[in-house]
């Protein structure tokens, strides 16, 4: 969100929209590191819950060996890919160069997201949730700072932005290596934690691979709306972005509550305790959906004058689109929270396979909703994309919850 507020104030319309046609390919990517390296650490919980200290080493080894490798692969895939896959997405010719030289910088990065996305999900994993924080709060001031440095100062563009990003990410990563060396003896590995087999590699890649491709999924749904978002021209991707950006930060808790519940089901699970599983994913509903409520409230009233800091000397019907984006979006937040605390509980519980179908069904009604409703109604008809995939995805997960706690329970 800083990056669109420092762009949209000091780069203008066309260079936010460059960075922001950018997003659905950078979210690409990062929901699958995300989400493979938070599917990977869920094996760590399980073991933390049942008492199994070198269990925990042990998968710490591995989640290290397998990160690194893939780190290698998508860092050499995404460089090749992106600049066709910004043509395929019909790019405006006049920010195609501003938003090519901004993503392939970020992709370069990918070995550090995956450090701090990796080791942090590690340390949440033995039960740790806020050191994370902290070192993401001090990753993001410095991102900030960055920033405006490098826009300012060195008059970088929007490269400047990337370069931020790059040495925001591998900060925090580096903080999270020097806590576990100083704080937790629980992760300190020995020679003895790294002699794991194939069998154990196979295990995490089991979880982690599809929970890592219903991440992947979901984001092709974003390019998806990408593609026609970006033949309604500058000012309605403009108008997206900042609205999308303010969106995703609302909906950061609702996420943060969903990766909780997935450590805190993990766990429980390893302890064999289904009651304290059903009772905590019904105390966090209620906070999540009041939050929901509050959220929705306050985009109602001064969402416009939110997306106005965004977009800096913009038009009365840019303003009006973005607004319109944050009244549809967060109407529907409930849904959205549904669907995070009932994903990752499963996950948690060990089932890869009803997220991933949730995935799917996520994909098909963005998808549908991009090609049907964006002709209907234009920018409007693409602001439903949303909570159409949202809906879907939350049926068969609502089923296949039912089913697990009557099978544990």
């Amino acid at each position: 969100m800083a990056d669109i507020y420092i762009v949209g104030r000091f780069l203008g319309k066309n260079a936010l929209a460059a960075v922001g046609s950018t997003g659905s390919i950078n979210l690409l990517f990062f929901y699958f590191v995300y989400s493979f390296s938070f599917g990977a650490s869920l094996i760590i919980s399980r073991f933390f819950g049942a008492g199994n200290m070198a269990g925990v080493r042990k998968s710490f080894a591995v989640n290290i060996v397998i990160c690194a490798c893939l780190a290698i692969i998508l860092t050499g895939l995404s460089v090749l890919c992106v600049r066709r896959l910004l043509e395929f997405m019909n790019t405006p010719e006049e920010i195609l160069d501003d938003a090519y030289s901004y993503i392939v910088i970020v992709l370069c990065g990918m070995p550090f997201l995956l450090l701090f996305n990796m080791l942090s999900n590690v340390i949440r994993a033995v039960g740790d949730s806020r050191s994370p924080l902290y070192f993401l709060v001090i990753s993001c001031v410095l991102n900030i700072v960055l920033d405006v440095v490098f826009i300012r100062n060195f008059l970088l563009g929007v490269r400047g932005l990337a370069y931020a990003t790059l040495i925001s990410q591998l900060a925090a990563g580096l903080l999270c290596i020097v806590y576990i060396v100083k704080k937790l003896p629980v992760l300190h590995l020995t020679r003895e934690d790294w002699k794991f087999s194939p069998t154990d590699i196979m295990e995490h890649l089991k979880l982690a691979l599809p929970i890592g491709f219903q991440g992947s999924i979901i984001s092709i749904g974003f390019i998806a709306v990408s593609f026609f978002l970006n033949r309604l021209g500058v000012a309605a991707v403009a108008a997206f972005t900042a609205g999308s950006r303010i969106d995703s930060t609302a909906a950061v808790l609702l996420q943060s509550v969903g990766t909780a519940m997935a450590t805190y089901t993990a766990q429980n699970y390893g302890a064999n305790q289904p009651e304290r599983i059903r009772r905590g994913i019904l105390q966090v509903s209620i906070i999540a959906c009041a939050y929901s409520v509050i959220i929705a409230i306050l985009f109602f009233f001064f969402g416009r004058s939110l997306s106005a800091q965004f977009l800096q000397g913009a038009s009365p019907g840019t303003l009006d689109m973005s607004h319109s984006y944050l009244i549809i979006n967060s109407s529907f937040y409930i849904l959205l929270s549904m669907l995070f605390i009932f994903r990752s509980s499963l996950q948690g519980m060990g089932d890869s396979l009803s997220p991933t179908i949730a995935g799917i069904m996520e994909l098909v009604m963005r998808v549908f909703a991009a090609i049907v409703f964006s002709r209907i109604a234009g920018f409007t008809g693409l602001c439903f994309a949303g909570p159409l995939a949202w809906f879907g995805s939350l049926i068969p997960l609502v089923i296949s919850y039912k089913f697990k706690m009557k099978k544990i329970m």
